[in-house]
């Protein structure tokens, strides 16, 4: 068995803007859900049989509470905004998994069902959908990949040490060093992506640099590791067969209009290969 995890924030953002190109600014409803679900659904009709997708349900976490400057959802586009909930609503009609995140993000909810999955010993591999750098922490040998689909590119352990210069378990103390705009947290700093490697294979992770490297720094550098290191206790299933996809629930039939007749069909022909 192997489980498909999807970023389903990711996946929003990607389609909302990949049809900004192309349709005159003038945005569809619920364009970028109806894209989303295809994304999910061209993953079924390539052969998966347990997926679930992880949601921002609101942008801010707990770690808005642990740093100022951390992401809020501010300077959000209101026509993307507005297809947040919606497209959990939609991916739980059409009966796929979905996890909306509140205290925690849609990344350590990505880590957590990861985390759950791999303890059963039926699931032979866990493909994680996201290019997010954070996500590389989850990766485990073969076992657990990371899966960048624009890129089609997969990351195992080996993968994530070329790109990132450490292994999956320093990626949070990587990031702790050289900050992640995207989330909001400068780094240390003067110390770039090189150093950063250099130290962290000099020492291990920042809790056992010498005190005189980081010096009046450390407690910083402690404090966005904890930003950047993903929650993996998120009680998101008991049993990895909830997972699985069984076909829509009947009420995906009241969504033809909002996303579109082919979707609709399309979902109904891949239910159909079930039995």
């Amino acid at each position: 068995m192997i489980v498909h995890l999807i970023d389903g924030t990711y996946e929003l953002f990607r389609h909302f803007y990949g049809l900004r190109r192309f349709n005159e600014g003038k945005d569809a409803p619920l364009g970028a859900v109806a894209g989303v679900l295809g994304t999910v659904l061209q993953t079924i009709e390539g052969g998966a049989t347990h997926i679930g997708v992880a949601t921002d349900h609101v942008i801010e976490s707990f770690r808005n509470q642990l740093w100022s400057g951390y992401k809020t959802g501010e300077g959000i586009d209101p026509a993307l905004w507005a297809q947040f909930h919606p497209l959990e609503e939609a991916l739980a009609v059409m009966g796929v998994a979905i996890w909306p995140m509140t205290d925690l993000e849609a990344d350590d909810g990505l880590a957590s069902a990861a985390h759950l999955a791999s303890k059963s010993k039926r699931v032979e591999k866990i493909s994680i959908w996201t290019p997010d750098k954070d996500l590389a922490q989850c990766v485990r040998g073969g076992r657990v990949v990371q899966v960048d689909r624009r890129g089609k590119k997969i990351l195992d352990e080996k993968g994530v040490r070329e790109k990132y210069g450490v292994g999956p378990e320093l990626i949070p103390d990587l990031l702790a060093l050289v900050g992640d705009a995207a989330d909001g947290y400068p780094g240390v700093s003067g110390i770039g992506r090189v150093t950063a490697v250099r130290l962290l294979k000099q020492y291990g992770p920042i809790e056992s640099f010498p005190p005189e490297v980081l010096g009046a720094r450390r407690e910083e550098a402690l404090l966005f590791k904890d930003l950047a290191t993903l929650r993996t206790d998120a009680p998101l299933f008991r049993d990895v067969d909830e997972l699985e996809w069984r076909g829509p629930t009947k009420a995906f039939a009241s969504w033809r209009e909002r996303l579109g007749e082919r979707l609709i069909e399309r979902t109904a022909k891949a239910a159909a290969a079930l039995s």
